[in-house]
């Protein structure tokens, strides 16, 4: 519910609201955003901390038919299987090991899509299908595409998460809705001739920008999360 819809108590209430009510939306309505707004929205977001205010984050805003080019590109390079295995990520998103707890969250929140969408463990095309929706940034007019100087370190890289979780609640607050989407990154290449990308900027993530389409089954997901006794311990002595 955007947060125009509710009349919060206080400051608080709007800041939470915003960000518990952040969800990956998986289909859009093609409901344009003014220019104005994003670039609001990236502006707040720009207040997010990093070391000795180095501010490492790069963005390129993608619309109309800027954005319908490169989602033809990254789709084109998706569906080709031999295209496909040419392309592997710069960098290692996910662990090359799961383990417990995280594999059980990770195949769980796959199901539950899956299951809302009837989409049965061994129907592989339209697994793909749907995952070929992140190049299309799930129909949104916004595509976002993220990018880091090379010589950036780790330290740069927990200061951009910061920059990207801004955007998504400052969207929130807006009425607008956000999917994070590292599932660009392995088609880095293609990104960088689509968008005449220097070699020195590497490809952090996408994110899909816009209105929720919330007729659409997939954005009835809801994803749950551990309670604070499940993280954290308070030590008083």
């Amino acid at each position: 519910m955007p947060l125009s819809d509710r009349s919060p108590a206080g400051p608080a209430a709007i800041v939470d609201h915003a960000i518990t009510s952040r969800r990956s939306i998986r289909a859009f309505l093609p409901t344009p955003v003014p220019r104005d707004v994003i670039a609001e929205i990236l502006s707040l977001a720009a207040r997010a901390p990093s070391g000795t205010n180095t501010q490492p984050w790069k963005v390129t805003v993608l619309t109309g038919e800027a954005r319908q080019r490169l989602s033809d590109a990254v789709t084109a390079a998706y569906d080709d299987p031999e295209q496909r295995q040419l392309h592997t990520e710069e960098y290692a998103y996910y662990p090359t090991r799961w383990v417990e707890p995280y594999l059980g969250r990770r195949r769980k929140i796959g199901w539950d899509l899956y299951g809302l969408l009837g989409i049965g463990r061994d129907d592989k095309a339209r697994m793909h299908a749907q995952h070929g929706r992140n190049y299309k940034f799930f129909d949104a007019p916004i595509g976002l595409i993220f990018t880091i100087d090379r010589i950036m370190e780790q330290g740069s890289w927990l200061d951009y998460g910061m920059f990207l979780q801004n955007i998504m609640i400052a969207a929130r607050a807006r009425g607008l809705d956000t999917c994070p989407q590292a599932a660009f990154t392995q088609f880095h290449r293609v990104i960088r001739a689509q968008l005449a990308l220097p070699d020195n900027e590497m490809v952090v993530c996408g994110m899909s920008l816009g209105h929720a389409d919330l007729s659409k089954v997939e954005n009835g997901l809801e994803t749950a999360r551990e309670p604070v006794a499940g993280f954290a311990r308070f030590l008083d002595q």
